[in-house]
C-alpha cells in the first residue's frame, strides 16, 4: 500500500484558488492511479479527480471540469490538485486516494489507499 498526506487546504474567498498536495511514501506510487475525492458531512464521498500511474490519462467530475487540474511528479512521490474559481459548494474535506496497478477510476471503493484528508472552505 501507499501512504498519503494531504497538505494545502484552507479557507478562500469564492473565485480564488488552492493547490492541494498529496505526498505518498512507498515504492509502489509511480504504479499507482491516484485520485482526489471530496466529502461533506451526512453525504457520501464524492469522486472529483483521477490520474493514470504515467500522468497520460486524466478524468473530472462534471462539477469541477475546467476548474480543477491534476498532476503529479513521480519523481517527488506527490500528486497535485490545482483548484481555480473555486466555488461555495466546492467545500469539502479533500482526500487523496491510490489504486495499485489499476487504471483511473471514480469510484471510493477502488481505491486502496487514502490519506487523513484536508479542510477546504469555500466563503461567498
Amino acid at each position: 500500500q501507499v501512504q498519503l498526506v494531504e497538505s494545502g487546504g484552507g479557507l478562500v474567498q469564492a473565485g480564488g484558488s488552492l493547490r492541494l498536495s498529496c505526498a505518498a511514501s512507498g515504492r509502489t506510487f509511480s504504479s499507482s492511479a491516484m485520485g482526489w475525492f471530496r466529502q461533506t458531512p451526512g453525504k457520501e464521498r464524492e469522486f472529483v479527480s483521477a490520474i493514470s500511474w504515467s500522468g497520460g490519462s486524466t478524468y473530472y467530475a462534471d462539477s469541477v471540469k475546467g476548474r480543477f487540474t491534476i498532476s503529479r511528479d513521480n519523481a517527488k512521490n506527490t500528486v497535485y490538485l490545482q483548484m481555480n474559481s473555486l466555488k461555495p459548494e466546492d467545500t469539502a474535506v479533500y482526500y487523496c486516494a491510490g489504486r495499485i496497478y489499476s487504471g483511473i477510476n471514480s469510484t471510493p471503493s477502488a481505491y486502496n489507499s487514502w490519506g487523513q484528508g484536508t479542510q477546504v472552505t469555500v466563503s461567498s
